[in-house]
């Protein structure tokens, strides 16, 4: 069950417009090792990728720049070739210069049997620069604590990607149910990381 699900959440279909998709590096814009672990963007391009963005060249360019379109989402390049998503750059979490995905932390999150739903975002920090601060939904007639929210996560988690304040309460969604990230991202004060 757990190598199904593992090889299930690759990525990888081609559509027969689409040209390439590929983990890239955004700085040199060559593609990272295909070893499972080397994190870059995901980039694809071909005849369905938009042409840009109406009536703003400067966001067009950024978002074609080498040739690719940008989809600022972060993965890794399998050896099969597949592409596995990782997290969204802007939720990435950074930590004393150390990389936390927001999804690793929630995956952790997750697998407590109190938690409902989860979302974890950047808090800012004066000594780290962020941290992380999950937000916690639990599921009903179920009470849990924050240290036994820490706990589990140091059995899971390196030290530092776990979540320095925990916060408990119903979260913020969308009509459809997609929790939202940047309410939350306001209400720790992380402003420069708000994508309204």
């Amino acid at each position: 069950m757990g190598e199904r699900a593992r090889l299930n959440a690759r990525q990888g279909v081609r559509y027969h417009l689409q040209e390439a998709i590929s983990v890239l590096d955004p700085d040199t814009m060559t593609e990272v090792p295909a070893d499972g672990e080397t994190m870059g963007e995901v980039m694809f391009r071909g005849n369905i990728a938009m042409k840009g963005y109406l009536k703003n060249p400067t966001a067009t360019e950024q978002a074609f720049a080498g040739g690719w379109f940008h989809s600022g989402d972060l993965g890794v390049l399998g050896p099969d070739g597949y592409v596995k998503i990782k997290d969204r750059s802007k939720d990435i979490i950074i930590s004393g210069g150390e990389n936390i995905s927001s999804l690793e932390v929630e995956d952790v999150l997750y697998r407590h049997p109190a938690i409902l739903a989860a979302a974890v975002v950047a808090k800012p920090d004066p000594r780290w620069g962020e941290t992380p601060c999950a937000f916690l939904e639990l599921r009903a007639g179920v009470t849990v604590t924050v240290e036994e929210i820490v706990a589990h996560c140091r059995q899971h988690l390196a030290h530092f990607k776990v979540p320095r304040a925990v916060v408990f309460g119903e979260l913020p969604r969308t009509a459809t149910g997609k929790i939202q990230k940047f309410e939350l991202r306001a209400r720790v004060g992380s402003v420069s990381a708000i994508d309204v």
